[in-house]
């Protein structure tokens, strides 16, 4: 217990709290533009078991932490370059997120569903088939965050203390984040072309090309102060929406 109280195990834990916590911000995109194709009263529900399992998944892989440096070792090789579980799991994630991206970003603009209506009555989507993409992410996302802790701390106590402090963040402010992202159609079509961008990231990082994460946060931070300035200039108009219904 003393060695958590030290200068040094405090530094570690704040700063791989704040890296946990930005980790996870493209999680909680993810899983607020997913549950809202649910119906209005089971959106909460959704959101709060998506990032429940986010932290059990982490902490599990953190406790298999062999096992989880185990699957950096090649094992089976395409066209001369050998890929490892991890490079397996990032590349299949990478694509999914990839394709996932891109069909929520041409929903949104060729749907005859307005953002207006989803947001009053809900989707009409099936909770099971919602919750295994949220899971399915949430494998994904928590490989490259357990990986991430590893690398900047030792105690493995410091890591699960980190962890939970980063899940509660994401619980407490998931609602208020998934509001706000369905009540600005702008900041909708940017949170998907992120995660599109952070879909080719981890494609590249499964081919063996490190990418900067630095890069892409600074990016997405950057718009996204951007966008919330557009929208703070343009509060008294009227927000657009992304598709009107089709009229025949």
């Amino acid at each position: 217990m003393e060695q958590l109280l030290t200068t040094e195990a405090l530094i570690a834990l704040l700063t791989l709290s704040a890296m946990e916590i930005v980790l996870g911000i493209d999680n909680i995109i993810f899983i607020a533009i997913l549950v809202a194709k649910l119906p209005m009263h089971l959106q909460d529900k959704a959101r709060k078991i998506g990032i429940s399992l986010a932290l059990f998944m982490r902490l599990g892989l953190l406790f298999s932490i062999s096992w989880v440096m185990g699957l950096t070792e090649p094992l089976v090789e395409f066209f001369g370059k050998g890929f490892s579980g991890r490079d397996l799991i990032l590349l299949f994630g990478g694509l999914f997120l990839i394709g996932k991206s891109t069909f929520e970003i041409h929903e949104k603009l060729e749907s005859e569903h307005t953002d207006e209506e989803l947001a009053k009555n809900g989707g009409t989507a099936k909770f099971a088939p919602v919750l295994i993409q949220i899971i399915l992410l949430d494998i994904v996302f928590s490989l490259d965050s357990v990986i991430t802790a590893v690398g900047m701390a030792q105690q493995l106590a410091i890591m699960v203390i980190a962890m939970v402090i980063a899940v509660g963040v994401m619980l407490i402010f998931s609602g208020a984040v998934s509001q706000f992202v369905h009540r600005h159609p702008t900041i909708k079509i940017l949170a998907l072309s992120f995660l599109l961008l952070i879909g080719v990231m981890l494609l590249a990082e499964s081919m063996g090309s490190h990418v900067n994460k630095g890069y892409i946060y600074f990016a997405m931070g950057f718009s996204f102060l951007i966008e919330v300035l557009n929208i703070r200039y343009r509060k008294k108009t009227t927000p657009v929406a992304l598709r009107e219904p089709t009229k025949i």
